[in-house]
């Protein structure tokens, strides 16, 4: 239990540069106090007490503005950035040393039972508005773009952006470090547009070759 608060209170010293000090993270971080809520509420949800833990998660709902539902399991150094309106099913997995940032969703699909919502790798960083549907996973050491919409897994080391979420491979390479950068995102169907721009103006060049020659 220790461990998870220290590697938890770390999460957010490492990833937030405005955390200034101990007491400012314990008083002051509603995405710390969730997850700290969480982890009590889901204590007693393992343990078949499923209405005591809900109204814990409610409460906790209340305060922070970040729902996580106590059934989701969530790992060592979670970090939530800001956390407005996160949302987090019952069923998620969460790895280690996850980042979200605000207005993420990790959701299910349909009203079938058993696993209906994502599992997160290790090192996956879920940009800002990000929505993750259905039981898919997210491979570790991804980075997943703000406004991202997933509804198919993603292998590990891969960057997602789009709607629906378009996966561009890292050049299959694993991260060294977590990518905090979720800004920094190659835009797919940009590249696809300069491409075909850069087609025509050989294509345009070439025809003036042409004219010139049959003009001569």
């Amino acid at each position: 239990m220790f461990d998870t608060l220290r590697s938890d209170f770390q999460a957010v010293k490492d990833r937030d540069p405005a955390a200034r000090n101990t007491l400012e993270i314990f008083l002051t971080y509603p995405g710390f106090h969730a997850l700290r809520s969480h982890r009590v509420a889901h204590w007693f949800y393992a343990r078949d007490l499923k209405l005591f833990a809900r109204l814990i998660s409610h409460l906790s709902r209340f305060l922070t503005a970040i729902e996580i539902h106590p059934g989701a399991k969530i790992g060592k150094g979670f970090f939530i950035d800001h956390g407005m309106g996160i949302v987090v099913g019952e069923t998620t997995e969460i790895g280690d040393n996850v980042t979200l940032y605000q207005g993420v969703t990790l959701g299910g699909t349909g009203k079938e039972k058993g696993k209906r919502h994502p599992t997160i790798g290790d090192n996956v960083v879920i940009g800002v508005g990000a929505t993750v549907l259905g039981a898919i996973t997210i491979g570790e050491n991804s980075v997943v773009g703000g406004g991202a919409v997933v509804i198919n897994p993603v292998p590990p080391n891969s960057t997602v952006v789009g709607i629906p979420g378009r996966v561009v491979k890292r050049e299959g390479k694993k991260i060294p470090t977590m990518d905090l950068h979720h800004e920094r995102l190659p835009d797919p169907v940009a590249e696809t547009f300069n491409s075909l721009h850069r087609r025509i103006d050989k294509l345009e060049h070439l025809v003036e070759e042409m004219k010139k020659k049959n003009e001569s």
